[in-house]
């Protein structure tokens, strides 16, 4: 063992000494993700509010940890939440034994499933960590309707999937469906369509 062992040791430790400290100022100050961060999911929304997920469960069987369970259900006239015949009825994702990997968001067919920049999913309880529907679907826009409610922007899903962020663009196509959504309480106003897909 030389003489300046022990010194060289402390290397890393004097090499630092003298340098400007870097201290996070979490949760007050908070730390912007890169863009393609794999956060939260959402469930997203047509532009006038009917939901993407189809109930198809591609989701559910990609993903590695067993982390999403979906049950689909069927769209009737009387009751529709989707420009398809089904609908997830049932969706949920358990974050605790989600592992952010993203390959539910790959095997979507509709987009509607994606991961938000969010990331605080800490909690004290465990039953709190399951997120149900209601907490994965995207807020209402202005001019989104609360479903059930018939399609607005086209005859069938063929029109909503190949055409629908076109014909949402559409001047003549944005005065019908304000038309048609009802004034009711609770309900998004109808003041502006908007003009691109939910993310």
């Amino acid at each position: 063992m030389g003489m300046f062992d022990g010194i060289a040791g402390f290397g890393v430790t004097f090499s630092t000494m003298f340098r400007k400290v870097v201290t996070e100022d979490y949760p007050r100050v908070k730390k912007v993700t890169a863009p393609r961060y794999h956060g939260r999911h959402q469930l997203n929304r047509h532009p006038d509010g009917l939901e993407k997920c189809v109930g198809c469960e591609l989701c559910a069987w990609a993903c590695p940890a067993d982390a999403i369970y979906v049950e689909g259900g069927d769209n009737t006239d009387e009751a529709r939440f989707s420009p398809g015949e089904r609908y997830g009825a049932i969706y949920q994702i358990n974050y605790l034994r989600c592992i952010g990997c993203g390959l539910c968001i790959e095997a979507c067919p509709t987009r509607s499933l994606t991961m938000t920049n969010e990331y605080e999913l800490a909690d004290d309880d465990r039953q709190d960590l399951i997120y149900d529907k209601d907490r994965l679907l995207a807020p209402l826009l202005p001019g989104m309707e609360q479903p059930p409610h018939p399609m607005r922007l086209g005859e069938n899903e063929q029109d909503y999937y190949v055409q629908g962020p076109e014909m949402a663009r559409r001047p003549d196509v944005q005065d019908q469906v304000r038309e048609e959504i009802p004034m009711v309480s609770g309900a998004a106003t109808p003041d502006a369509v908007p003009t691109q897909e939910a993310r």
